[in-house]
């Protein structure tokens, strides 16, 4: 019933594992900048996106959730897209991915944001891992206040792939619990997943095992 970072480490005292240890980036990746923003910041965000773009990088949007409800204030990705590519982004080309579309649907997004046919994606958490864009500068995170600290460390680690410098942008709505702050904090403080893991497994608990 846990992720699989605290679970790992809960895993370390009470099985009999081999672990091996990755406390080294590979070449020439430079520290990804983290900021936490407020919502007052957007328009400024946005500058700094057109600016990035120019300059001939990618960017991810990451959403909660893939279509607005009623009984939600979170910015669905569907809405976020077509406002991004109707209003604020009219010159560029944006993409949009979701855990509801099929498989060659996914596929051809993904294919499109690598060659670099798409400036912005927009996505739920489907890009969590496994994604390799090394142009991609740029994670903006949509309610960062609603993910758990490893999930914005696996965000996080979809940029910084290539020599260029590359940002984590967490835009928070709302007043922030204690624990949100906690998370938030973590990842402006530290890009050592050791270290994320070990304060995820203190804010959540190992879970059951």
């Amino acid at each position: 019933t846990a992720t699989p970072i605290p679970r790992t480490l809960a895993l370390t005292l009470y099985g009999d594992l081999d672990v091996s240890v990755i406390d080294q980036m590979p070449p020439g990746r430079q520290p990804i900048v983290t900021r936490s923003r407020t919502e007052a910041r957007r328009a400024q965000i946005y500058a700094f996106l057109k600016e990035q773009i120019r300059e001939g990088r990618q960017v991810y949007a990451v959403c909660p959730l893939v279509e607005e409800s009623e009984a939600s204030d979170l910015k669905a990705a569907t809405e976020m897209a077509e406002r991004l590519r109707s209003e604020i982004f009219p010159e560029c080309r944006v993409g949009l991915l979701h855990g509801r579309m099929g498989f060659a649907d996914k596929e051809a997004v993904m294919r499109a944001f690598k060659a670099g046919e798409l400036h912005i994606l927009v996505s739920t958490t489907v890009i969590e891992v496994g994604i390799d864009v090394p142009n991609a500068s740029v994670m903006l995170v949509e309610h960062a206040e609603r993910f758990g600290l490893s999930q914005l460390h696996q965000l996080r680690g979809r940029i910084g792939r290539g020599p260029w410098k590359s940002y984590c942008i967490l835009l928070a709505a709302g007043s922030l619990s204690a624990e949100a702050k906690r998370r938030l904090d973590a990842m402006r403080e530290t890009q050592d997943g050791f270290r994320i893991a070990e304060i995820d497994l203190r804010l959540r608990g190992p879970g059951d095992f």
